[in-house]
């Protein structure tokens, strides 16, 4: 148990690192120059005096390389630095921000986890008409792009019936067009995976025992099948929290809503390196933390994987 923990552990020490590496080396490859963005961006006209002093206090003139080093041993000990463009602790930018998202990405796949345990329900005890019609809803939702469904629900809904409000603003109202946004194509992958495993529980010999038992068939679906179907959906929400966060970005853009995303997006145009490297970060343990948890999870859900381990 101490082993696997310690590997646990590794393996999310490695998922930061490479995380915070990849980021780092990326913005690099944006043309640009990183003093610019630290004195407000490409329209400041700053001298050369203002712009060398800026790489001395910074660093940037040392090599990348030196930059990585020094920048990771800060990572070491907690410090994030401060954020080039907004000049404040990017520590506090993020406590600020990640509220919304938290709350939108936990919303969004929870009405999707609804979506998709109703559908695969729906669809695998309705005949072959409800199975094909599941399915084809299952695979629109997934492939629908997160943009393009966002204008469609402003149009039908804020604009034509005019029930919601186009932008994010204060209150529930606000949230319901972002978290469908978010929700449905997830329900869409998550309904596929579910629709499988319920159909392969409906066929499994405990299903079968307990039918021979004479529990009825809502309790066989309630008791049984819908927690070996929801098995694949657990496994799957520490992608779904990584999916959700970047869809985040898209979806927190078009509807105006404060959140990590926009923070995001915002600091990759202005190249501003520590806040986009703590942002990911952030992400990244919130990944790595979904994912302890839905192993947990599944733990408890399935009795096999208690008995392997």
């Amino acid at each position: 148990m101490l082993v696997k923990a310690a590997w646990g552990v590794a393996g999310g020490v490695f998922v930061l690192w490479a995380a915070a590496t990849l980021t780092f080396f990326g913005l690099r490859l944006i043309p640009g120059d990183p003093a610019q963005a630290v004195l407000g961006g490409p329209g400041s006209q700053a001298s050369a005096e203002a712009l060398a002093a800026v790489r001395a206090e910074y660093g940037l003139d040392q090599p990348v390389w030196v930059q990585y080093l020094r920048y990771l041993g800060r990572l070491g000990t907690g410090d994030l630095g401060s954020s080039y463009s907004l000049r404040q602790p990017v520590a506090e930018i993020i406590g600020a921000q990640i509220g919304g998202t938290l709350l939108l990405a936990a919303l969004s796949l929870a009405v999707a986890w609804v979506i998709a345990l109703g559908l695969a329900v729906w669809s695998t005890r309705g005949g072959r008409v409800a199975a094909a019609v599941g399915s084809a809803l299952e695979i629109v939702a997934a492939a629908v792009p997160h943009f393009w469904l966002a204008m469609v629900l402003v149009l039908v809904f804020s604009t034509t019936l005019r029930w919601l409000p186009a932008v994010s603003t204060p209150g529930p109202a606000g949230l319901v067009l972002p978290v469908l946004t978010l929700a449905l194509p997830l329900a869409g992958f998550l309904g596929q995976v579910m629709r499988e495993s319920v159909l392969d529980a409906l066929e499994a010999p405990f299903v079968l025992s307990a039918r021979a038992r004479g529990e009825s068939e809502g309790g066989v679906r309630w008791r049984h099948v819908l927690r070996h179907g929801a098995l694949p959906g657990i496994a799957l929400s520490g992608w779904a929290f990584g999916w959700l966060i970047s869809g985040a970005v898209v979806v927190e853009t078009i509807f105006a809503r404060p959140g990590l995303g926009r923070t995001l997006l915002n600091a990759v145009q202005l190249r501003d390196v520590p806040l986009v490297v703590g942002v990911v970060l952030v992400v990244a343990l919130g990944y790595v933390v979904v994912t302890v948890l839905t192993d947990a999870v599944s733990r408890i859900a399935d009795p096999r994987l208690r008995s392997a381990s």
